[in-house]
C-alpha cells in the first residue's frame, strides 16, 4: 500500500512538472527558444566558420588543362619565356624534372610534363610563341591542393640553368 502512494504521488509531481514546463513554454516569447546569448553567439561563430570553410574551397585548372579540386584563389604558376627552340626548353624541364623528383606524365602532342617532387605535384607547359622563342608555365601544388610557389621558382630557375648548360655542349 506504502508503495503505490509513493507511484501516485510520483506521479502526480511527474503532471505537475508536465504542467509547469507547458506553462513556461507558452509563456516565452515568440522565437525564444530558450537558447542564451552565449550559445546564440556559439552557434553563429559556426555557422560562420562553416561558410568560411565551404568558400575557401574550390577547383583550380591545371596548365594541361584539368580541373583538380584545391584552392583557387592563390598564385601557384611561374611564367618564363626562353629564346630557344621548343625541343630544347622541352628536354631541359624533363631533365630537371626527372633529376629532382618522379617523372609521371608526359605530353608531347601539348608539350605538358607532370612530376611528383616529394609531396608536391609538379606541372610544366612549353608553349611555342615564335621558333626561337618559348614561354614555360612552371606549376606546383601541394598534396591538399595549396600551392608552392617557392618550389615552382625553384624549378624554373633550374630549366633556365639546364638550358643554359646544354647550349654548352
Amino acid at each position: 500500500m506504502e508503495i503505490c502512494s509513493q507511484i501516485s504521488s510520483f506521479g502526480a509531481l511527474i503532471e505537475k512538472t508536465h504542467l509547469f514546463a507547458c506553462i513556461e513554454k507558452l509563456d516565452r516569447p515568440r522565437g525564444d527558444w530558450g537558447i542564451n546569448t552565449a550559445m546564440k553567439a556559439r552557434i553563429s561563430s559556426l555557422l560562420a566558420l562553416i561558410v568560411l570553410m565551404v568558400m575557401s574551397v574550390g577547383c583550380y585548372r591545371t596548365v594541361d588543362g584539368h580541373v583538380k579540386a584545391g584552392m583557387p584563389m592563390k598564385k601557384d604558376k611561374i611564367v618564363s619565356r626562353y629564346e630557344r627552340p621548343l625541343a630544347d626548353v622541352f628536354q631541359s624541364a624533363k631533365e630537371v624534372l626527372a633529376f629532382n623528383g618522379t617523372l609521371r606524365r608526359e605530353d608531347t602532342i601539348n608539350n605538358t610534363l607532370e612530376s611528383k617532387i616529394d609531396t608536391r605535384t609538379v606541372r610544366i607547359k612549353v608553349i611555342e610563341e615564335d621558333p626561337s622563342l618559348c614561354q614555360v608555365i612552371v606549376q606546383v601544388r601541394t598534396k591538399g591542393g595549396g600551392s608552392d610557389i617557392d618550389l615552382a621558382s625553384e624549378i624554373d630557375k633550374q630549366v633556365a640553368l639546364q638550358l643554359y648548360s646544354n647550349s654548352k655542349k
